[in-house]
């Protein structure tokens, strides 16, 4: 039995965020979050709330479909770790420069 104090139960978040539980369905099939299931509940990792609100936002607050939400979220990600490499390449120049 799988404890449940960092998960959020699909139909808790969807019922707090007044959408359907297919869009969770959707965004899985997508790949773009993760259904963690235990005691027969769906549930949702706390630590990705936060990426689903975004894309809550994305399909219902600026109607963009699904696949829309799919390139956006992973194009999102692409600059999100390209920002973290400038971090570290500047990093890297700055210790460089010192000698």
């Amino acid at each position: 039995m799988m404890k449940t104090q960092n998960l959020i139960s699909i139909a808790q978040f969807c019922e707090h965020y007044t959408i359907p539980a297919s869009f969770i369905a959707a965004l899985k099939e997508y790949e773009l979050i993760e259904i963690v299931e235990t005691n027969n509940e769906d549930y949702i990792k706390i630590t990705h709330i936060t990426e689903v609100e975004k894309m809550i936002r994305l399909h219902y607050e600026l109607n963009i479909n699904l696949e829309g939400v799919d390139v956006i979220y992973n194009l999102l990600n692409q600059v999100d770790s390209l920002k973290k490499e400038i971090t570290h390449l500047q990093n890297k120049l700055h210790f460089y420069e010192h000698f």
